[in-house]
């Protein structure tokens, strides 16, 4: 690694600390946490598996039991079992669950719209021309 890929890299970590702090905030009103949007949001595709989400979100299996236990307390996700092995436990978004997670994302999006206005149309186009590497540095599909 050299010291201009190291820079570069805690420059990015102190911006992306930054964004995940601000949407945060913003969604600070909300009746779930960031953590709880973001567990919606890895099912919005359909059932996953109990250790494919805590594997996903970085944390143990528990950590994340307690979650989707918040979350079906609520009536946001449901479980389920795995049609291919009943042993293992699945948790799948409910409508109310996709309706927290729409407006979620709306506010967010929203908040966020709202800061890309205040830049210079060069400023847009200098994201926007980024976007394609973040995707390739952070994996994203």
């Amino acid at each position: 690694m050299t010291a201009s890929e190291r820079e570069l890299a805690e420059q990015l970590n102190r911006r992306l600390r930054h964004v995940v702090l601000m949407l945060r905030r913003v969604s600070a009103d909300q009746p779930i946490t960031s953590q709880q949007l973001s567990v919606l949001s890895s099912l919005e595709h359909g059932p996953r598996r109990m250790t494919e989400l805590a594997d996903e979100h970085g944390v143990r299996l528990p950590t994340m039991t307690a979650q989707i236990n918040r979350l079906e307390r609520d009536g946001l996700v449901t479980r389920g079992r795995d049609s291919a092995d009943a042993r293992v436990v699945t948790a799948g978004l409910t409508e109310a669950g996709r309706d927290r997670l729409a407006a979620g994302r709306e506010q967010r999006i929203g908040f966020l719209a709202e800061r890309f206005a205040d830049l210079t149309k060069e400023e847009r186009a200098a994201v926007a021309a980024a976007l394609p590497a973040l995707d390739k540095l952070l994996g994203a599909p």
